[in-house]
This record gives structure tokens, C-alpha cells and sequence, in this order.
């Protein structure tokens, strides 16, 4: 039965899974930031700062790359899906503004908490991993709504 699945149920297995790993480590990356923020120990802020340059290269993009090309994927390979379908562009377009705000605002704090770390900063640190918690949280609410519009499929 496993072995009969075709390639549309595999892609979505595929795109669930992604999707899965990525909401989750943002979920996981904002209890913790949350968690190291209010205990207020710049040295754990700097730790999870460094730790973030693993999380993210290993994780978060994998999965986020993988949640964009099963996804088109599917739309190709099925005859009922099509770009032009409201709760695809809806998707694409949210998921658009995630990416941006990773690529734009979350890699700039990210790049001057970890220097401020590093350079023994640690009150600056602490100011730019704020900031950089805050833009997860925004991403992880664009992709809860990109979620419930997978689900529920607005405009058919």
C-alpha cells in the first residue's frame, strides 16, 4: 500500500513534512528566545545567538526550500490545482513576505547580534536579538495563516 502511494501523494508527504519541521523550529526558536530574553543572562542571549548559525543553514532553510518546491511541485503534477487559484496566490504571496523578512530583517539582526557578541557587547547583543525575536514571531504568524489557507482553501 505504501509503495502504490503515486508521485502527488509523495510530493505531499514531502510538503507536509517540510512544513512541519519548519513551523516547528520556529515554534521551538521563539519559546527559546522567549525564555533566554526574559531570564535576562546576556551570556545565554550569546549562546543562543551562536547557535543560531546552525539552527537556521542546517534547518529552517532546508525545510523552508523544501516546502517551496514540493509545493509548486504538487500545483504542476495535479490537474485540479492552478496558479491562478486565490489560496495559491494567497500561499505565495505570504509566504513571499516570510522570506523577506527573513532575508531582510532577520539575517541583519541576527548578523549584528552575533558581531555584538562576539565583540563583547552584550547589552547590544541583547537589543538586536530582541529585535530579531520579534521578526520570528512575525514569520511564524505568516506561516500559521499560510497553513490555515492550505487547509481551508479560500476562493474555491
Amino acid at each position: 500500500m505504501l509503495i502504490a502511494a503515486g508521485l502527488y501523494e509523495w510530493l505531499l508527504f514531502l510538503h507536509i513534512l517540510a512544513a512541519m519541521i519548519w513551523v516547528g523550529g520556529l515554534v521551538l526558536l521563539n519559546v527559546l528566545a522567549a525564555l533566554v530574553l526574559r531570564g535576562g543572562e546576556r551570556e545565554s542571549v550569546a549562546r543562543l545567538i551562536a547557535t543560531l548559525r546552525i539552527v537556521g543553514p542546517a534547518t529552517l532553510a532546508p525545510s523552508m526550500l523544501g516546502v517551496v518546491v514540493f509545493g509548486i511541485w504538487l500545483v504542476l503534477d495535479s490537474d485540479a490545482w492552478g496558479f491562478r487559484q486565490t489560496w495559491i496566490v494567497l500561499a505565495l504571496v505570504l509566504f513571499a513576505a516570510a522570506f523577506l523578512v527573513g532575508a531582510v530583517f532577520q539575517s541583519r539582526t541576527a548578523i549584528g547580534a552575533q558581531r555584538a557578541a562576539e565583540s563583547g557587547d552584550l547589552e547590544e547583543a541583547v537589543r538586536q536579538f530582541s529585535r530579531w525575536a520579534w521578526g520570528m514571531r512575525l514569520i511564524l504568524v505568516l506561516l500559521l495563516v499560510i497553513a490555515w489557507d492550505m487547509v481551508f482553501k479560500p476562493g474555491l
